[in-house]
């Protein structure tokens, strides 16, 4: 029985030594490998609606750079990510 021990206490050992060996490599491959998050757009009624703002205030926020907004054709959207980080924590 005595021998039976040792031999699953090294078996044990010996799996967290590897288990140590990959960890950092599993952990890097998984921070490299992200997957792409697809941009939603939104138009300047959605947006105007998310914030209670409205139109003439968006283009004035648009116009002073605190949004950023995208085109195609006569179409103007603003990504959703980016008008969620304009949004700043007020400190009191």
């Amino acid at each position: 029985m005595g021998q039976l021990n040792l031999f699953d206490s090294i078996i044990e050992q010996l799996k967290q030594e590897i288990v140590d060996d990959i960890k950092p490599f599993f952990e890097d491959l998984k921070k490299s490998h992200q997957p792409i998050m697809p941009n939603e757009y939104m138009s300047r009624k959605e947006v105007c609606k998310m914030l209670g703002i409205n139109l003439s205030t968006l283009w004035v926020w648009t116009n002073k750079s605190k949004l950023k907004s995208y085109g195609i054709g006569n179409r103007v959207y603003y990504k959703r990510t980016e008008v969620e980080a304009a949004v700043i924590e007020l400190k009191k």
